[in-house]
């Protein structure tokens, strides 16, 4: 499997992607991303910020997600507290074809980001996610993101987690 970035020819099977987490998470019983968010401009604008990967097999899109070396700003109104002030990569937006599901796809993905961000001198990774985003809080949990508070995105509360990656000294 290979993290890569996109190029704007494979936004349609990105948004496709997209699509099909959109309703696995209405199918799951869960609010997130119900209210036209994420939406193909949202694949634009990661584009465009230099944020937007995939994961590939065998040269088919299998995940997307976006990767963020900067600040995100609901981030600095955390009701909680993170576990460091040092720099951070920020996911958002992480998806996985229905193929792919229940293959351990997102868990992977997870991990090449943790090596994408130490590779690039970065040690703590940021997330949030719904409170009824029971697989994506599986995921977090199995690879040790502790949860931090809660942060605002569109009026509404997320469940805040950091990981503290391994410095290779």
């Amino acid at each position: 499997m290979n993290l890569r970035k996109p190029t704007s020819s494979e936004i349609p099977a990105i948004w496709k992607i997209l699509q099909q987490a959109i309703e696995r998470r209405k199918q799951d019983g869960s609010q997130q991303w119900q209210d036209g968010y994420p939406n193909e401009q949202s694949i634009h604008n990661d584009l465009a910020s230099d944020s937007a990967y995939v994961l590939t097999e065998n040269d088919e899109i299998i995940a997307y997600a976006a990767i963020i070396f900067d600040i995100e700003p609901a981030y600095t109104d955390i009701q909680g507290k993170w576990l460091t002030n040092e720099e951070y990569v920020v996911v958002h937006r992480v998806a996985t074809s229905k193929e792919a599901t229940g293959k351990g796809i997102a868990t992977h993905l997870f991990k090449l980001i943790e090596d994408l961000a130490i590779d690039s001198g970065v040690y703590s990774i940021k997330v949030d996610t719904n409170f009824d985003n029971i697989p994506m809080l599986k995921i977090l949990d199995k690879l040790g993101y502790t949860y931090c508070g809660e942060v605002f995105f569109r009026g509404s509360a997320r469940k805040a987690f950091e990981k503290v990656l391994r410095r290779n000294l």
